[in-house]
């Protein structure tokens, strides 16, 4: 299950790596260091045609819901049931996003304890996980809310010793299918879902201040003894 991750990357790094259009600026960003459910950030999409970063609210809300802030926070979307679950269908054929990031914690269970790693790219590169979005609009047509879940798989040999999960990332060569910049078919999609390849990834313990929403720095990715 992917609770938390890291999204470190620059307003020009994002621009470099994503090639996205958008009406963000460089104030809204800043590194993040405990992303996590229900706090928004910046997702790619594709709006007429072109790559669109915009901010998104993690926890999708399915636009039958009658209410967004009392919806159930579905954060992750099981990739084995993505394609077949009324949550999530429509999003998976229809609505799918990149979310940029560098990193994820994931935690150990030790007993009744459960001891955070971080994991994250061998070369510091960044990363994208596979999402699925919706928009939510009220009665009165107000206002939208957008929010994306991210979609989770197997746990490859660098996360399974502290996880039987891992979201889905991604490889640059990918984005065009799963942004749906070129044809695509559902089996195509599919086949996508699969843990990253483990040797070009690496994880260390980290302390517990990452467990705490309202902690947020470079100490938080610091490796500790073990």
């Amino acid at each position: 299950m992917s609770e938390r991750f890291t999204n470190r990357c620059t307003w020009q790094e994002l621009h470099d790596h994503y090639t996205p259009s958008t009406d963000l600026t460089p104030s809204d960003f800043h590194p993040r260091y405990n992303i996590a459910p229900m706090q928004s950030v910046p997702v790619v999409r594709l709006k007429q045609g072109a790559r669109d970063l915009v901010m998104m609210r993690w926890g999708l809300v399915p636009s039958t819901e009658p209410d967004p802030n009392a919806a159930p926070k579905r954060i992750n979307a099981p990739a084995d049931r993505v394609a077949d679950s009324k949550v999530f269908k429509s999003a998976f054929l229809r609505r799918r996003c990149l979310v940029p990031a560098d990193g994820f914690y994931a935690w150990r269970k030790e007993g009744k304890s459960r001891l955070p790693y971080f994991i994250t790219m061998k070369d510091k590169t960044p990363l994208a996980f596979a999402g699925v979005w919706e928009w939510w609009r009220p009665k009165d047509n107000s206002g939208e809310v957008l929010t994306f879940a991210i979609i989770t798989t197997t746990a490859n040999t660098v996360v399974a010793p502290v996880d039987d999960r891992m979201p889905v990332i991604l490889s640059p060569e990918l984005w065009p299918l799963w942004l749906a910049e070129k044809a695509v078919s559902p089996g195509q999609l599919q086949a996508m879902l699969k843990p990253y390849p483990p040797e070009r990834m690496t994880s260390w313990p980290v302390a517990n201040a990452v467990n705490k929403v309202e902690n947020d720095g470079p100490a938080l990715v610091e490796a500790i003894a073990s």
